[in-house]
């Protein structure tokens, strides 16, 4: 995978077409540290997942299916982060094969953007191990925009 660095950033993917059908992909992802993984599917397009942050664990994030919002946001303190903190948002679809690596230290959060998303979280911590690095914020902790529509 290379050298990720200390912010949230996308690793592109891209498809191969031909006669027989579609193959998607994402060559720099590795799953070298990668110990456990699991897919969410909303049952609304108004449910937004936000936000969950943990010190020691990164995260991969990967839509499987449909397309998200999916946001990422420094935690400089577990209890009352700077609510000024920049939010890096980022719009993930099926059809544009990436994953977006999320950092420790930093929580996120995600909002479906069509109905039958399906997201899959590759997680660097054991159930065990995340359980002592857990920290949850409301959904708006930093502004209900960076879950809206932006119309253009």
């Amino acid at each position: 995978m290379g050298t990720l660095s200390n912010t949230p950033q996308l690793l592109e993917g891209g498809l191969a077409i031909d006669d027989r059908g579609q193959l998607a992909f994402v060559n720099p992802f590795d799953f070298k540290d990668i110990k456990r993984f699991y897919l969410v599917e909303n049952f609304s397009t108004q449910i937004i997942r936000a936000w969950h942050g943990h010190i020691k664990e990164a995260k991969y994030v990967l839509v499987v299916a449909g397309s998200a919002i999916a946001a990422a946001v420094e935690m400089n303190d577990t209890e009352k982060p700077n609510r000024n903190n920049q939010v890096h948002r980022f719009i993930l679809s099926a059809r544009k094969p990436s994953i977006l690596f999320i950092p420790p230290g930093y929580a996120n959060g995600f909002r479906s953007l069509e109905e039958r998303t399906k997201v899959v979280f590759f997680s660097t911590s054991s159930v065990e191990e995340s359980k002592n690095d857990d920290y949850r914020f409301a959904f708006d902790y930093w502004g209900k925009e960076v879950w809206q529509i932006k119309n253009r």
